[in-house]
């Protein structure tokens, strides 16, 4: 779907402010509120806007450790795949998970509470998922940039 000005205004106010109602989206776009919403259903009945949901401060759930997991499989038949991204899926301590080209297959974003967490989540989860033969694990000390706006 190709966005025109006006959607991609649209895009940027919600991915900022997802409960902004539609009188506020309306007037800070210059629109009137009719077409407004038919944009936006327009937008949500594309898949464009695929959802809306409140961003928690993962250090007030105790959720103090970030790592980044670097998994290597043994070998990837279509079985053993399924049945990896099946464990990773099922796994809520794991909250992103991209395959990866180079040296690595999987690249994971995981948060526990301590070193502790982290510690029983890999050796007796990851390590044992389906094809799994080695990780890597890199901790982060700080926090930069994390922004889930995506420039429309």
């Amino acid at each position: 779907m190709k966005l025109d000005a006006m959607e991609r205004q649209i895009l940027a106010l919600l991915q900022v402010n997802g409960r902004m109602s539609n009188v506020e989206l309306a007037e800070q776009i210059g629109l009137s509120e009719s077409p407004c919403f038919r944009r936006v259903k327009q937008l949500e009945n594309s898949g464009i806007i695929a959802g809306y949901a409140a961003l928690v401060d993962q250090r007030k759930l105790g959720l103090n450790v970030t790592a980044f997991v670097q998994v290597t499989m043994a070998s990837q038949p279509d079985s053993t795949t399924e049945a990896f991204h099946a464990a990773v899926r099922d796994e809520p301590k794991i909250i992103e998970c991209h395959a990866m080209s180079g040296t690595h297959d999987y690249l994971m974003k995981v948060v526990v509470h301590n070193m502790d967490d982290f510690s029983e989540l890999c050796m007796q989860r990851i390590l044992k998922f389906p094809g799994v033969q080695h990780v890597e694990s890199s901790f982060s000390l700080k926090e930069i940039k994390n922004s889930r706006v995506l420039p429309a």
